[in-house]
């Protein structure tokens, strides 16, 4: 028996009751959820942490980019590192994995020690989202694939939102090293839950180096692989500085700018929701109307962000656009190449973490240079692309449209 069905798509390794699928996919959210918020617990705590570590803050933020950056490198490798194996059970290892160093986090007497866990955590993020990303065609009816995929990826539009600020609020009440050690439960239980829900996901094939290369070849791919560099790059050069720019174009007050990431957050969680069915269907427009409403928003804030109203809408517009970004660009990668889902989904997840490196490093060096309005000049100019390349690009042939 193949893994693959006729279809093109991946066969489950046992049939599932519709319930016990979406379970599964739950859980696999909820596992999405912690490995990105791992990844962005720092954001909320570098003061502490930093001063605990005896570090400045901004040195205490590079624990973020570490992670990024081996999370980048880990996700293509995933799938030629765990070959055949079972990937529900290296899906609980890596979650075990997750836990063990979010510990060693909590625990860290030291920089060094910090840098030595946020780096096993990259590890972790980097095979549990490469990995997650390709599953819902296993765990649902094909019918039901472009909201399980949603579901999946709406883990990471939720940690954007509640992850950071739980952390946060735990450290206010316990300290920053009890943020780590929750986080660290939560793997644990996720771990649990993958054990109780997800069912044998053998592999009957090893991925081998040329399959993830050789899946570069195909140019529906390498235009996906195109927009997520674009698309994600440009939102995180200008997103990363939304405070300093919302500031200094309109006088915001922090606690209004708190208010505005929240209401952004939960138009990006609307926007998962919204994009992902859609781009089962038709992932070309899909993704032509998220790059015109992500371009569309961080352009206009220089002169409709000047007051809390206009930036409001802006950041809800913004919300709505990049919220289906993660999940429209995934869907893309898998209809491109059915046959090679955890191939495509590993370069896709290693190309989104070297996007968020490089449009965090992109637009600090914009905005020393040049001010906060020329980051969103910037950020305008890579969603326009993205425009034009999903417009102009080869996209999936089972749905050219």
């Amino acid at each position: 028996m193949s893994n693959v069905s006729e279809a093109g798509r991946p066969a489950p390794a046992e049939t599932l009751t519709p319930t016990r699928g979406w379970l599964a996919v739950i859980a696999v959210a909820i596992g999405t959820f912690t490995v990105v918020t791992s990844e962005m617990m720092p954001v909320g705590l570098l003061t502490p942490m930093g001063a605990s570590l005896g570090v400045t803050a901004g040195t205490a933020g590079l624990t973020l980019t570490i992670t990024g950056l081996v999370a980048a490198v880990a996700a293509p490798a995933a799938p030629l590192v765990i070959g055949r194996a079972d990937r529900r059970t290296v899906l609980i290892a890596l979650m075990v994995l997750l836990a063990g160093a979010n510990l060693l986090a909590a625990w860290a007497p030291n920089f060094t020690v910090m840098v030595v866990a946020r780096v096993l955590i990259g590890l972790g993020m980097g095979g549990v989202w490469a990995l997650a990303g390709a599953l819902a065609p296993r765990l649902v009816p094909e019918r039901s694939v472009g909201a399980a995929t949603a579901t999946i990826f709406s883990g990471i539009a939720v940690a954007s939102v509640l992850g950071v600020p739980i952390g946060a609020y735990i450290q206010a009440l316990f300290g920053w090293r009890e943020s780590f050690v929750a986080i660290a439960g939560l793997a644990l239980v996720v771990a649990v839950a993958m054990a109780v829900l997800l069912p044998r996901l053998p592999s009957e094939r090893a991925t081998r180096l040329s399959g993830v290369t050789g899946v570069l070849a195909n140019p529906r791919v390498t235009t996906g692989l195109i927009l997520a560099l674009l698309l994600v790059t440009g939102h995180f050069a200008a997103y990363t500085y939304i405070r300093p720019v919302l500031e200094g174009v309109s006088g915001i007050g922090a606690g209004v700018i708190g208010t505005m990431l929240l209401v952004y957050g939960i138009a990006g969680i609307v926007g998962n929701f919204v994009a992902g069915p859609r781009a089962a269907d038709a992932p070309r427009t899909t993704i032509v109307v998220l790059s015109a409403g992500l371009g569309t928003a961080v352009l206009l804030v220089p002169f409709f962000g000047t007051a809390a109203l206009g930036a409001g809408a802006l950041m809800v517009l913004w919300g709505l656009a990049y919220g289906g970004v993660s999940v429209s660009v995934q869907t893309w990668m898998m209809k491109s190449a059915p046959e090679e889902a955890e191939s495509v989904t590993a370069l896709f997840v290693g190309v989104f973490n070297a996007g968020i490196a490089l449009g965090a490093f992109a637009g600090g060096q914009v905005m020393d240079s040049f001010g906060g309005v020329s980051v969103m000049w910037l950020a305008g100019a890579l969603a326009i692309g993205a425009l034009l390349v999903a417009s102009g690009g080869r996209a999936p042939a089972a749905v050219e449209r």
